[in-house]
């Protein structure tokens, strides 16, 4: 993967197919250049012996391909830039997964297109998990949830293209000031 945010795509379309009723996505970029993204789902959870094999690119739960490189890619790209990943998953109860980068590293990925990524996962699961964004910097901090917009929205679907326009073009106004210009 070439962008943070195409992990950001693996890691939330697993919370979907986990059933989570909820997905948390945080972005926090602190002062010493550590951007953290962190992951949390409500969905099925995991046990802490397929928490542990999940970081094998020869472990998956997909019946159709015999190998998941999505978690080891990520571990692979935040180590490089210096950084780590942590997984906390329960049975039941949900999954987080959260990564470090190291943005001041030359081998950091780019952030890439959030926006676009954010209006992609809405747009494919339009009716349920519901989603929300936290992205946080020195610079300030915005928020964004799929709970809050339904109501604006009175039955309009999230995937509805005039919808998806919005939701990409209201991410960028409010997340550029907050971690633009760090990655490009």
């Amino acid at each position: 993967m070439k962008e943070i945010a195409l992990h950001l795509l693996d890691i939330v379309q697993n919370s979907v197919t986990a059933g989570a009723g909820h997905v948390n996505i945080t972005f926090d970029l602190g002062a010493d250049g550590m951007l953290s993204m962190t992951v949390e789902d409500d969905g099925r959870g995991m046990s802490k012996e397929f928490v542990q094999s999940v970081q094998s690119p020869f472990v998956t739960t997909r019946s159709t391909r015999k190998v998941g490189l999505g978690i080891p890619l990520l571990m692979q790209n935040a180590m490089l830039s210096g950084g780590d990943v942590h997984i906390d998953s329960e049975q039941g109860k949900g999954t987080t997964i959260t990564a470090r980068f190291g943005t001041r590293s030359i081998d950091c990925l780019p952030l890439g297109d959030l926006a676009s990524t954010m209006a992609s996962i809405v747009m494919g699961s339009p009716d349920k998990p519901e989603f929300s964004l936290t992205c946080r910097s020195p610079k300030g901090e915005m928020s964004f949830s799929t709970e809050e917009i339904r109501p604006v929205l009175e039955g309009v679907s999230l995937a509805e293209p005039g919808v998806v326009q919005w939701i990409k073009e209201s991410l960028e106004e409010e997340i550029t000031p907050i971690l633009g210009g760090i990655m490009q």
